[in-house]
């Protein structure tokens, strides 16, 4: 067992395998250990998210290498099948990796039955193990930015199927039209851990799909409600709070506002309880009609605020104040001179319903509520109780940077570090890298001129991610991941920006330049307390 550093509030558990993972998994779901906020297991590892003030992560690392990690999981009887249509655009790839005709890759993947070992990545996503030792095959060089939902992919000694549209990079041999992630059904993920799984090809086998039942439409708002109408919003706003917590089981993670500080503001400037949804708007241009009395506040990236009358008459208003409406007004947000994400705030609240828990839009894996479009009517729920006065003193926590400008993020160093040559970590520290137009809240990519140089190809089995972490795929071109990243990753992550810069991440615009500056606060674990070795 090793305990590695993660970031200043995250660590990652090494394990020998599999099964010593799941032990120590379910043994920490039997007997929680006081302090620890959430856990994310995967092929050789359980990421430990934990309170530093309730628990040191010497103590932490002293309670967990207690644990007995003989224990097995029993598996389960259900068989799950999955019709597939091979036509993968990597399919003739993996059979030139595994020196297979097609048909025999097809052949090989049908007669094998897998076994769900761990969810992640994404909700539903379910890693497969147990398939044919001859399909092992790493992952593409580079991940693409967005795969289709129901893709059947291969990566390492995994088999699995993408339940939604999102980046990756394993290898993609087909796919199937079964949901695999239905947020309606119980369970919601298709794949249970310990569930075995076959997979159909459809071209041999008759196959019935089941039809899904269409779902209900939202009862219409009434015209007279408190509301707000949405007239134009060329990038959707996402509802956002501070997060979704304690459903990673389900693959789902937090997700919650980029930037947290200016999202409390905004609840504070027009008087709300403590973790009100609000509207994150990406670089401005949102535009509505109040159809009554409300107040609303604007925080972080600052936008021009234009408000037009029922009479037609001009006003300019500021962020990081109060801004009194009244029925009729119309309002539009410009663009930001810095800083990508503002977050709107109307007094007492959005009339939204959470999903599992929180208000939280998760952009990658689709849950929470939906973007908000042109045309769209949000309910507001008006006067409620736990409102206090509005607040006329907020300001931003730091500069808004710029397009062009250079922002310095403070990161830790680990846990994979080791993946890396000397060159390399002096590469991530060294240089400026350029956030690209790719970037989105699951994460920034990063572009810079020298490549970060890894120590060899060999393959990193899947391991839990977490926000802030600076993930390095083949091509040595890092990313940065955000809120809505996925759970587990099969890159190395060479280190993790500090909690205390996550906000500033959050507000950095494509086209300007990050420089890491290497920090040493990591708490460092007591010799007595270390197993099998030093912590990297």
């Amino acid at each position: 067992m090793r305990i590695l550093p993660v970031s200043l509030t995250t660590i990652l558990v090494e394990l020998a395998d599999l099964d010593e993972t799941l032990a120590l998994f379910a043994s920490l779901e039997a007997a929680p250990i006081a302090g620890i906020e959430d856990m994310v297991p995967a092929a050789r590892t359980v990421m430990i998210r934990f309170r530093p003030e309730t628990i040191s992560v010497g103590a932490l690392a002293a309670e967990i290498a207690s644990r007995d990690l003989s224990a097995k999981i029993p598996p389960s009887d259900r068989l799950v099948e999955i019709p597939v249509t091979y036509d993968g655009e990597d399919l003739d790839d993996v059979a030139d990796l595994t020196g297979l005709p097609v048909e025999e890759v097809i052949r090989r993947h049908t007669e094998s039955v897998f076994t769900v070992a761990f969810c992640g990545f994404a909700p539903g996503f379910g890693y497969l193990v147990g398939g044919d030792r001859r399909l092992h095959v790493p992952r593409r060089k580079s991940p693409r930015t967005r795969i289709p939902a129901g893709s059947v992919a291969l990566a390492g000694a995994f088999s699995g199927v993408y339940p939604q549209a999102s980046p990756g990079g394993w290898q993609l041999i087909g796919s199937t039209p079964l949901k695999m992630w239905d947020i309606g059904r119980d369970p919601g993920a298709l794949f249970q851990p310990g569930y075995r799984v076959r997979f159909i090809d459809m071209a041999r086998q008759k196959t019935v799909i089941p039809v899904e039942a269409p779902k209900a439409a939202p009862d219409p708002i009434p015209q007279d409600a408190p509301q707000l109408r949405v007239l134009a919003a060329p990038m959707p706003p996402v509802f956002q709070d501070l997060g979704r917590f304690g459903q990673t089981g389900q693959g789902v993670s937090a997700s919650g506002a980029l930037d947290r500080g200016s999202f409390n503001a905004a609840n504070r400037i027009v008087g709300n309880p403590f973790n009100t949804p609000a509207l994150e708007v990406t670089l401005g241009g949102l535009s509505f009609e109040v159809n009554c009395r409300a107040v609303i506040g604007l925080a972080g990236a600052p936008c021009p605020i234009s408000i037009r009358d029922a009479s037609g008459q001009k006003i300019d208003a500021a962020p990081w104040q109060p801004v009194p409406l009244e029925a009729g007004d119309v309002v539009t947000l410009g663009h930001p001179p810095c800083g990508m994400r503002a977050y709107l705030a109307v007094r007492g609240g959005f009339a939204v319903k959470p999903v599992l828990g929180s208000a939280a839009t998760d952009t990658l894996a689709v849950v929470g509520p939906e973007p908000v479009a042109a045309g769209t009517v949000l309910a507001l729920k008006g006067h409620c109780e736990g409102l206090s006065a509005v607040s006329t003193t907020e300001a931003p926590a730091f500069a808004f940077p710029a397009m062009g400008e250079e922002v310095v993020l403070d990161v830790v160093a680990g846990p994979r570090t080791d993946w890396f040559t000397e060159k390399g970590l002096e590469t991530l520290t060294g240089q400026s890298f350029q956030v690209t137009p790719q970037s989105s809240r699951v994460g920034i990519r990063l572009g810079g001129d020298v490549a970060i140089e890894r120590k060899d190809s060999a393959e990193l089995p899947s391991e839990g991610t977490a926000t802030g972490a600076i993930q390095v795929p083949h091509s040595g071109q890092p990313v940065l991941f955000l809120a809505d990243h996925p759970l587990t990753g099969g890159y190395p992550v060479i280190g993790a920006v500090a909690e205390y810069h996550l906000d500033l991440a959050g507000q950095i615009p494509v086209h300007a330049t990050i420089r890491f500056r290497p920090v040493r606060d990591f708490a460092e674990i007591q010799p007595e307390q270390k197993q099998g070795g030093e912590p990297r």
